[in-house]
């Protein structure tokens, strides 16, 4: 599938952006709503008068929640569309796929999902959380007095890359804190994952050891509607064990029975219930790209404006779109976030964020209950892992993802 928002007889006037989300699949359901708010920018940009002289053109595939086809729409983006840049993926396993064709033809990919780290790539800049903006933040909170003091974890995720390096930190960082690993339960299941009677009642019988327990869910698209559902339908509210999930927002709540998920939990950098003058804007203006009222905004959505915006102010300051002029200029640029604050690009291609707690409410939108003071950097490299705490992302200084700062050499 490929769409252009362009004329091809205007094809040699336009900067052509690559769109490369799932909009088929089990992923279909997170990832469509990027597609479209990369449509509303680049749009917006046209009727501000394009960038540098040209107009943008969309070009847009489906990869279809197919790891392997991401590869392929990815090379087809680059080498044949000659896009300028590619905004896309949801899933880690999505970007690890691209990561060779990006390196290989020299292109750059902005990716919005948080993910689990652990990795930092010239041509990729990442405007979604790392985990010390999400996933450690949120066991923080849950630890705390406000969060209920939890001293039981059951970290459940769907079965790839993103949930088990998270899990594997978040295991260790559990384990730094003093939990024991009795009081640690790990489960990971398929995409897709539609059964999920056995996991819950296990989940239910690892809650009732007499010490508050919590479940810190990264289980990823349409399999969090099924597994909300059953435990509701074994009656775990959010008072007896609440969820805190990495990768449900707005948009995977529509068309939810919420009423059973009162109270349960989402960390996320962002959400559509923060009030702001710029967020009700955006919100304003999505709503009548979109042509519906009740569209919702989320997360991710909030990191392509970001990236975005930081992408055209990098060409605008080196005057091309030559991926190695834009590429270093992107460290240091700063662009506005939707929540009030200047979120920064970092020499290790991350952003500066704020990290929030939310509870769903009965319309499936949010209250936030906890946040930080301060936008987060962040982190490429986790603290907790063995072979990661030595390693530092510096594409400016060092021009090295992966420095180790005990044998001072940049690693493979």
């Amino acid at each position: 599938m490929m769409m252009s928002a362009a004329l091809p007889a205007f094809a040699q006037e336009t900067i052509k952006v690559g769109i490369l989300h799932s909009l088929s699949g089990t992923m279909a359901i997170s990832e469509t709503t990027l597609k479209d708010v990369m449509l509303m920018l680049i749009d917006e940009q046209n009727k501000k008068g394009g960038l540098l002289g040209k107009k943008l053109e969309a070009v847009v595939v489906d990869p279809a929640s197919n790891w392997p086809l991401f590869a392929e729409k990815a090379r087809e983006l680059i080498a044949q569309q000659k896009v300028a840049a590619v905004f896309g993926c949801w899933t880690s396993v999505s970007r690890k796929s691209v990561l060779p064709v990006f390196k290989e033809l020299n292109n750059i990919l902005f990716y919005p999902v948080q993910y689990e780290g652990e990795e930092s790539e010239r041509n990729v800049f990442y405007t979604g959380a790392a985990p010390n903006q999400q996933a450690i933040p949120a066991v923080d909170y849950l630890m705390s007095k406000d969060g209920g003091e939890v001293k039981r974890w059951v970290l459940a995720g769907t079965d790839y890359v993103y949930p088990r390096t998270t899990n594997k930190i978040l295991e260790a960082y559990l384990k730094a804190k003093g939990i024991a690993d009795a009081d640690i339960m790990i489960n990971y299941t398929p995409f897709g994952q539609s059964d999920w009677q056995t996991i819950v009642s296990d989940i239910k019988k690892f809650g009732s050891a007499g010490k508050k327990t919590a479940v810190v869910s990264t289980i990823n698209g349409d399999a969090n509607v099924p597994f909300y559902k059953e435990l509701a339908n074994q009656g775990i509210k959010a008072t007896d064990i609440p969820v805190v999930a990495f990768s449900v927002g707005e948009e995977e709540l529509v068309g939810v029975d919420t009423s059973n998920l009162v109270g349960h939990l989402a960390a996320w950098n962002y959400f559509e219930s923060v009030k702001s003058p710029i967020n009700d804007e955006f919100i304003a203006k999505w709503q009548a790209f979109t042509k519906n009222p009740k569209r919702v905004t989320n997360d991710p959505m909030e990191a392509h404006v970001i990236g975005f915006n930081m992408w055209v102010k990098a060409v605008e300051k080196v005057g091309t779109t030559d991926p190695d002029k834009v590429i270093d200029a992107l460290p240091g640029i700063e662009a506005p976030n939707l929540t009030g604050g200047i979120s920064k690009m970092l020499p290790n291609h991350h952003i500066t964020k704020p990290v929030m707690i939310g509870e769903i409410r009965k319309d499936g939108q949010f209250d936030v209950v906890w946040k930080t003071k301060d936008l987060v950097p962040g982190d490429a490299w986790s603290d907790y892992l063995d072979g990661s705490k030595d390693l530092e992302a510096d594409w400016v200084g060092k021009k090295c993802g992966n420095f180790n700062t005990k044998t001072n050499k940049c690693g493979s």
